[in-house]
């Protein structure tokens, strides 16, 4: 199962990478929302962590593309902003995960929407409001 990671910071997209592929997802990293897109092309995810403040095209403008091309991913904000949360509402995320996060909450999080690696899907039921 594969996680799009969208971030500007190099070092959170590694971390990212190192986590999720350690428990087994494949994680495609995209630096902005217009290289996110690009992914969305070639790829379904089962799920998007998204960076809001990026350079090219932030986190808003990729939700709006996203919707504009008629495609649904859950998406999870994830956020050093202290209105994660909000932003999260604003456009419609499933859920958000506050900057600085704890790794287990990202593994929780991806598990929530893709299932443990290894095993098809999970149950995004239900979740929207979830937040870690």
């Amino acid at each position: 199962m594969s996680v799009l990671a969208v971030d500007d910071d190099p070092s959170i997209l590694d971390l990212m990478e190192d986590i999720l592929s350690g428990e087994g997802y494949r994680v495609l990293p995209a630096a902005n929302g217009l290289e996110a897109l690009r992914v969305l092309d070639a790829d379904r995810p089962c799920v998007v962590l998204l960076d809001m403040r990026m350079p090219t095209m932030d986190g808003w403008g990729f939700a709006a593309a996203m919707r504009d091309r008629g495609l649904r991913y859950p998406v999870v904000v994830v956020t050093a902003a202290e209105n994660a949360r909000a932003w999260a509402q604003e456009i419609g995320a499933d859920a958000y995960l506050s900057k600085p996060f704890q790794l287990r909450d990202l593994l929780l999080v991806v598990e929530r929407f893709c299932g443990p690696a290894g095993r098809p899907g999970g149950d995004p039921s239900g979740t929207v409001g979830f937040a870690y």
